[in-house]
C-alpha cells in the first residue's frame, strides 16, 4: 500500500511540477510574438487489478500541447498579407495623388498659362512682348511636363529599390524557415512529441514572410514547403531556392523578379506575385504608376502634335510658312533581349487622338503578329506589318522576327520627358494665315469673299500661296486662272456661301456677283497684325482632341487627377476594411491561442495546491511505512 502511495504521490508531484513549469513558461511568453499557449495533457496510469477491483496507480503526462488552430492561423496570415499589400499600395498611390493635385507641381496651371499666352497673341499678334511671353509660357509648360515625369521617375526608382530590399528580406526569411524545418526534424526525430516553441517560431516566420509576399505552405510530415507566385518553391524542407531582381528584358529602367539559377535569373510572371508589401509595390507599378506616366505623356504628345499641325498652316512675321512649334517624341518599341530573330520594329503616330494610356505586347508566332493591349487584354492579329493599333502604325524596320519573339510598344511613355520647344525666335511664331483674299474695287455686284482658311492636314499644298483669280462670267458661274494643279478651265457653277477650294485653301463667296467681278487669293504680305492662325491655335484649348475626340487637353488631365484621386480613396477604404478584418482575425486567434494572464495566475495557484497535495501523499506514505517498520521491530 505504501509503495502505491509513494508512486501515486511521485506521479502527481511530477505532473504538478510540469504544469507549474508550463504555466510559468506561458506567463513569461505572454508578449512573445507568435507564441501559442501550452497545456500539459495528462492521463491516468494503467491501474492494478486486485481482488477488490482495479486500483489506480497515479497520473501520466502524455504531452505538452500548444493551443494552435490552423484555420484561425491561416486567416491571420492571409489577412497580414492582404493588409501589407493594401497599405503599401495606398501609401504609394497617395504620393501620385498629392503630386497631380499640387498647384505648384500639377499640370493644369501651366496648361492654362500656355493657352492664355496664345489668346494674348491672338489679341496682339504684331507685338514682340506677346510673342516672347508665349514662348516663356511654352517653356514653363514643358518644364512642368518634365517635372511631373521626373517625379514619377523618382517614384519608379524608389519602387525598384524597395523591390530589391524586399527580395533580400524574403530570401532571409526563407532561409530561416528552412533552418527551422531542420531543427524541428532533429528535435522530433527521437520521439513523437512536438517541438512547440520551434513550431511557433516557424509559424511566426511564415507570418513575417506573408507580410512581404503572399506565400502558400504545404506541410509534409513535420516540415513546411513554401511556394510563391504560381507555384514557385522557395523552401523545400531544409533547402531554399533564391529569388533575385533582374533588369527587364524590355525596359532597362524596370526591375523584375526571378528565380536565381546557375545560368542566370529566370523571370517570374509579375501578375502571379500578389500579397504582401512586394505585391503592393508591383500592383502600384503596373496599375497606377505606369498608366499615370503614360497619361501625362499622352497629353504632351497630343498637345505637341495638334498644336504643330495647326502652326505649320500659318505664317510667321517674316512671311514664311510656320514650322513645328514643339519637338514631339515618338513611340517606343523594344524587342525582348531573348528574341531569336533580328527584327527591329518601328512605330509612328498616325492619329494621336486615338492614343490610349496603355502599353502593348507584340508577339510573333511565326506567321502572325498578335498585339495585346495590356490594360484590358484586348488583342488584334495581323498577318503582316505595317499595321495600325490605337493611333500607332507599326512597321518592320529591318531584319526578320522568329517564332516566339516578343516586343513591347509604349506609345506615350516618353511624351512628357521628350517634349521640347522647336523654335526660340518669337518672330517664327506663325500667328497669321499665309493667304489673303481680295475683291476688286471695280466689282459691281453684291458679292463678298471670306478671309479664307488653309485646309488641314499638314503639310500645306505646294501652290498654297500662288495667286489664283476667280472671275465671274455671270451671276451663276465663274472661271479660275492662276498657278496650281487641278485648277478648272472654266465654267464653275456658283452657289452663294458654298466652299471654293483650290491649292489647299478654302474660301466662301456670298451674295450676288455681276459678270466681270473678280476675286483673288494670294500670298499674305506684310501680315504683322493678322491673327487668323493664332485664333485657330487658341481654339485648340476647347477642342476635344484626346481619347477619340471625347476630351480636351485640360479635361484629360482633370480626368487623370480624378481617377487617381478615386483610386486613392478606394485603396484607403479597402485598406481600412482589411485592417478591421485583420484585427478580428487576430482576436479570434488570440482567444484560442493567446495567453490569458488572469487564467494563468489561477492555474499557478491550482497547480501549486496540486503539488502540495501530492507532497502530502508522499508524506503520508512515508509515515505509514515508518509505522510498519516500527510494528515489525
Amino acid at each position: 500500500m505504501t509503495t502505491s502511495l509513494f508512486g501515486i504521490g511521485v506521479s502527481g508531484l511530477q505532473a504538478a511540477q510540469l504544469q507549474l513549469t508550463t504555466t510559468s513558461h506561458n506567463v513569461a511568453n505572454a508578449s512573445t510574438p507568435g507564441y501559442s499557449r501550452q497545456t500539459v495533457i495528462q492521463t491516468t496510469q494503467v491501474p492494478q487489478l486486485t481482488g477488490a477491483g482495479f486500483v489506480g496507480q497515479g497520473t501520466l503526462v502524455e504531452s505538452i500541447q500548444r493551443a494552435f488552430n490552423q484555420f484561425l492561423n491561416q486567416q491571420v496570415v492571409s489577412g497580414e498579407s492582404q493588409s501589407a499589400s493594401l497599405d503599401t499600395f495606398t501609401a504609394q498611390i497617395g504620393q501620385i495623388n498629392n503630386l497631380l493635385a499640387d498647384q505648384s507641381a500639377g499640370l493644369s496651371p501651366a496648361l492654362q498659362d500656355f493657352f492664355d499666352g496664345v489668346h494674348n497673341l491672338a489679341n496682339d499678334p504684331g507685338t514682340s512682348a506677346t510673342r516672347q511671353a508665349l514662348l516663356g509660357a511654352a517653356s514653363g509648360l514643358i518644364d512642368r511636363f518634365q517635372l511631373l515625369d521626373q517625379r514619377l521617375g523618382e517614384l519608379a526608382s524608389g519602387v525598384n529599390t524597395q523591390i530589391a530590399s524586399t527580395v533580400t528580406q524574403i530570401n532571409s526569411l526563407a532561409q530561416q524557415i528552412a533552418n527551422a524545418n531542420q531543427k524541428i526534424s532533429l528535435a522530433e526525430a527521437s520521439n513523437s512529441q512536438p517541438a512547440n516553441d520551434l513550431r511557433d517560431q516557424r509559424d511566426q516566420l511564415v507570418l513575417q514572410l506573408n507580410q512581404l509576399i503572399g506565400a502558400s505552405v504545404v506541410q509534409q510530415g513535420n516540415t513546411y514547403n513554401v511556394f510563391i507566385g504560381n507555384g514557385v518553391p522557395i523552401v523545400l524542407g531544409a533547402t531554399t531556392q533564391t529569388i533575385g531582381t533582374v533588369t527587364s528584358t524590355t525596359d532597362p529602367s524596370r526591375q523584375e523578379i526571378g528565380v536565381v539559377t546557375s545560368s542566370g535569373t529566370v523571370e517570374i510572371q509579375e501578375s502571379t506575385l500578389q500579397g504582401g508589401s512586394l505585391g503592393g509595390l508591383l500592383a502600384f507599378r503596373s496599375q497606377s504608376l505606369g498608366p499615370t506616366q503614360n497619361a501625362v505623356g499622352r497629353i504632351a504628345i497630343v498637345l505637341g502634335t495638334t498644336f504643330n499641325a495647326q502652326h505649320v498652316l500659318g505664317q510667321d512675321l517674316g512671311g514664311a510658312l510656320g514650322g513645328n512649334f514643339f519637338n514631339v517624341p515618338g513611340a517606343s518599341v523594344t524587342g525582348n533581349s531573348t528574341n531569336l530573330g533580328n527584327a527591329q520594329l518601328g512605330a509612328a503616330f498616325s492619329n494621336v487622338g486615338a492614343l490610349t494610356t496603355s502599353d502593348y505586347l507584340i508577339g510573333f508566332d511565326g506567321a502572325n503578329y498578335t498585339v495585346t493591349r495590356l490594360t484590358d487584354g484586348t488583342q488584334q492579329v495581323f498577318a503582316a506589318l505595317p499595321a495600325t493599333v490605337d493611333g500607332v502604325t507599326l512597321s518592320l524596320v529591318s531584319g526578320a522576327p522568329a517564332a516566339g519573339d516578343r516586343f513591347v510598344l509604349r506609345p506615350t511613355v516618353n511624351g512628357a520627358s521628350g517634349l521640347t520647344l522647336a523654335i526660340t525666335d518669337p518672330a517664327r511664331i506663325a500667328a497669321a494665315a499665309p493667304i489673303r483674299t481680295n475683291a476688286a474695287t471695280s466689282n459691281t455686284g453684291r458679292a463678298t469673299v471670306s478671309a479664307g482658311s488653309v485646309n488641314p492636314p499638314p503639310p500645306p499644298n505646294a501652290n498654297l500661296q500662288q495667286t489664283v483669280t476667280i472671275t465671274f462670267t455671270s451671276a451663276n458661274s465663274f472661271d479660275v486662272t492662276g498657278t496650281g494643279a487641278g485648277l478648272p478651265a472654266a465654267g464653275v457653277a456658283y452657289t452663294s456661301g458654298g466652299n471654293i477650294s483650290f491649292n489647299g485653301w478654302t474660301v466662301q463667296i456670298s451674295g450676288t456677283p455681276a459678270a466681270g467681278d473678280t476675286f483673288t487669293v494670294s500670298s499674305n504680305l506684310n501680315a504683322t497684325t493678322d491673327n487668323r492662325n493664332a485664333l485657330l491655335l487658341a481654339a485648340l484649348q476647347t477642342q476635344n482632341v484626346v481619347a477619340n475626340g471625347t476630351q480636351t487637353l485640360q479635361g484629360a488631365y482633370g480626368t487623370l487627377v480624378s481617377q487617381v484621386g478615386d483610386d486613392t480613396r478606394q485603396a484607403q477604404i479597402a485598406s481600412d476594411a482589411q485592417d478591421a478584418f485583420l484585427q478580428q482575425a487576430k482576436q479570434a486567434q488570440q482567444s484560442f491561442s493567446g495567453v490569458n494572464l488572469d487564467e494563468e495566475a489561477a492555474n499557478l495557484v491550482r497547480y501549486q495546491q496540486a503539488y502540495q497535495a501530492s507532497a502530502k501523499v508522499i508524506q503520508v506514505g512515508s509515515t505509514l511505512f515508518q509505522d510498519l517498520l516500527d510494528a515489525i521491530q
